[in-house]
């Protein structure tokens, strides 16, 4: 799609968010073949599947859909009697350039000789361009990465073009009241500075805040749901506490305010779902958890070879530990359960296996920090994040006389690059 296309979609998309009846247009979509059937499942999937988060979603995907997706798609829509919209954009479209078609439903088309093949074998017009074997060279895989981007390919991984890129918001809570029977997290303050460092370098507006009370830790981010994420491409959320095992749905473990209430990890992240936050549907909503997942300590077993430096001398590695608490449990309903919204465009990153301890030295900070932003410096320029946490689990992973991995929970919907 031309960037005139892409300017008419961009000032009509508030007139079509609200009006568009994206129910209608499945068949014609994919009569058209603007989308694949995987493809319109996802945009069903988007935000919290409302019609307006379907839309918004169907109308960002559709900028990536080829030169003559717009034309198609105001066809669709008269396909389905949405012409009051389609008179729209047929309007804008011939007022952003007078050279295009602005009479019938498609101006004639002069067929060329491969345009005549049969349908199977014709080279595709609006999907984009199958990837051509790539010679790595000195470059590695940045180089394949730049030609990536330079494609544009969005159906593979989520833009991240905008300057700054997104929020962050680091809740560090380091010192607990008496009555909470928590010690301190002597080393988070390093956690916390190399956190903060680390998503300023990858273009983020980052905000900290420190020692919340459970109540004023909700109340922090429920401000950052509601703020407006229209320009802004992500969102990052990093929660440096102590941590138990909670009762979950779909998100397992609680995070503690400094006041020794938890806060369960299944309701941060349903802050942000589409109903919660309409402005970051269908963008990636990143969550990294330093906390405990339970009290379980893993000694590990025995393989042929580990790390020549499992433990650091003179370390003091401190459990982010504390015991499972219950608390009342109400008895599920099959109304509650089924109208949860699909986490979509969510990524939940655990310093820890559920059920088990995580560990943090006194000295230099949490080992899953410490080795997330490690490995960040070293490939976030050339990886996507879900490679980058596999490394920082195969690191973590080897540290220490007892063991810790991390894990994460994982509903992006496409590959993730920073903005270095």
């Amino acid at each position: 799609m031309d960037e005139a296309d892409r300017r008419v979609l961009r000032q009509s998309r508030v007139r079509l968010v609200g009006e568009l009846q994206v129910a209608a247009l499945w068949d014609a979509l994919l009569n058209r073949e603007l989308f694949t059937p995987g493809m319109i499942e996802d945009i069903q999937r988007a935000g919290s599947g409302s019609r307006r988060d379907q839309a918004r979603q169907l109308i960002i995907d559709l900028e990536t859909r080829g030169s003559r997706a717009l034309p198609l798609f105001i066809s669709c829509l008269e396909d389905t009697g949405q012409d009051t919209l389609a008179s729209l954009l047929r309007t804008s479209r011939q007022a952003q350039d007078p050279s295009k078609p602005s009479q019938g439903k498609l101006a004639p088309v002069v067929l060329g000789p491969e345009e005549l093949w049969p349908a199977k074998l014709r080279p595709e017009v609006l999907r984009p361009e199958a990837p051509r074997p790539v010679d790595i060279g000195s470059g590695g895989f940045s180089e394949i990465r730049a030609q990536d981007r330079a494609k544009g390919n969005a159906d593979l991984a989520y833009v991240l073009n905008a300057d700054p890129c997104g929020h962050c918001l680091i809740i560090n809570n380091v010192n607990f009241c008496r009555e909470s029977g928590l010690g301190t997290r002597t080393g988070s303050s390093i956690d916390c500075e190399r956190m903060q460092q680390r998503f300023h370098l990858l273009h983020f507006v980052v905000e900290v805040k420190c020692n919340l009370t459970a109540k004023q830790m909700v109340q922090a981010l429920v401000e950052l749901a509601q703020r407006d994420h229209s320009a802004l491409d992500c969102c990052v959320v990093v929660i440096l506490s102590h941590g138990c095992q909670a009762s979950h749905l779909q998100f397992p473990g609680a995070v503690y305010g400094m006041d020794g209430d938890p806060v369960s990890v299944e309701r941060i992240v349903s802050l942000f779902n589409g109903t919660g936050c309409p402005s970051l549907g269908g963008k990636p909503k990143l969550f990294f958890i330093q906390a405990c997942g339970g009290e379980l300590k893993d000694q590990g077993f025995e393989v042929a070879s580990t790390s020549p430096e499992d433990r650091t001398p003179d370390s003091d590695p401190e459990p982010d530990a504390t015991p499972f608490q219950e608390g009342a449990v109400t008895v599920d309903q099959p109304d509650a359960v089924s109208s949860l919204p699909t986490p979509s465009d969510i990524l939940v990153s655990y310093s820890t296996f559920p059920g088990f301890v995580s560990w943090r030295d006194t000295k230099s900070g949490s080992w899953y920090i410490e080795t997330l932003d490690s490995i960040f410096e070293q490939w976030a320029h050339c990886e996507d994040l879900q490679t980058l946490l596999l490394r920082v689990a195969n690191a973590v992973s080897v540290k220490g006389v007892y063991k810790q991995i991390p894990g994460c929970f994982n509903f992006l919907r496409k590959k993730l690059f920073f903005k270095t």
